[in-house]
């Protein structure tokens, strides 16, 4: 589904939303999903499929600039998340739960501590803070992406080899993402999405402060063998949101950090339990 988002010289371009196969319906209860780095509405199918057929409205979005987005890719978390108000306010959706993966999970946590009780729910997959991306990574990015990108895959599982995942029995999770990740990158010839998404990660610094704003209950949604964002970078939220008397969950999945791909179903039953909480 395609929605007109404004931009700051009085124009719009039509942003991307997969609404898992329903129609769509305002009135019903929302889930939006934010990818990550690379990524784009795809690594939320199974998840995003589920809930569409079970009673909720899903918006699962690709980004700005990137695959079936129009629009300039976000240059920062700040950027990313005045996205998401706009396509709330284009949707016309007065509520909602956010789900992000990694950067998606910096974006939906600066776009709930914005937004307050407009947030119903604030699912943080794969979430690190702060989120420094390593210089070689980030120089490989800018400059060899390719060698960027396997880094990322091999860093991003818990194994190479994983069982059967989200498409079913005999799906290669490390070869469909490195396939998934050279698609997103040559969606955009104007800007490298890649690098540009990077340092949006790297130079975020508002996360404890947006947490602080919260009001809505928190997943944190950690994979135990994240290389990416390994799940004592989570700590500092999760003392924040323990000592400003928040309602949380901390649930430690054993995959690394493509939890929604290497355990989908364990995701989703999270995510299920989770956005039944009142």
């Amino acid at each position: 589904m395609k929605f007109s988002i404004p931009t700051t010289h009085g124009l719009t371009y039509e942003a991307y939303a997969y609404t898992g196969g329903k129609t769509f319906d305002a009135n019903k209860p929302t889930v939006v999903f934010i990818h990550g780095v690379l990524h784009d509405h795809s690594v939320w199918i199974l998840q995003s499929r589920y809930l569409a057929h079970h009673g909720f409205n899903v918006l699962a979005v690709d980004l700005p600039g990137h695959c079936r987005s129009g629009g300039d890719a976000p240059d920062s978390v700040g950027a990313a998340s005045t996205f998401i108000e706009q396509l709330l306010d284009a949707a016309g959706v007065q509520k909602a739960a956010l789900v992000g993966h990694s950067w998606g999970s910096l974006i939906a946590l600066e776009t709930a501590g914005r937004l307050g009780d407009r947030i119903t729910h604030l699912g943080l997959v794969g979430v690190a803070f702060p989120m420094p991306v390593s210089p070689a990574l980030m120089e490989a990015s800018l400059n060899e992406p390719m060698k960027a990108l396997q880094m990322v895959n091999i860093f991003s599982r818990a194994t190479l080899n994983a069982p059967p995942s989200m498409l079913g029995p005999g799906t290669w999770v490390y070869g469909t993402s490195m396939a998934l990740g050279r698609r997103v990158l040559a969606s955009n010839t104007k800007v490298n999405v890649f690098h540009r998404g990077f340092k949006a990660c790297d130079s975020y610094t508002h996360g404890l402060e947006a947490l602080q704003a919260v009001t809505c209950p928190i997943l944190f949604l950690l994979g135990k063998q994240d290389q990416m964002t390994h799940p004592k970078s989570a700590k500092g939220l999760i003392d924040t949101a323990r000592a400003h008397n928040k309602k949380f969950c901390v649930i430690d999945l054993p995959m690394g950090h493509h939890q929604m791909g290497e355990t989908p179903e364990e995701t989703l039953q999270a995510l299920k339990e989770f956005l039944a909480q009142s």
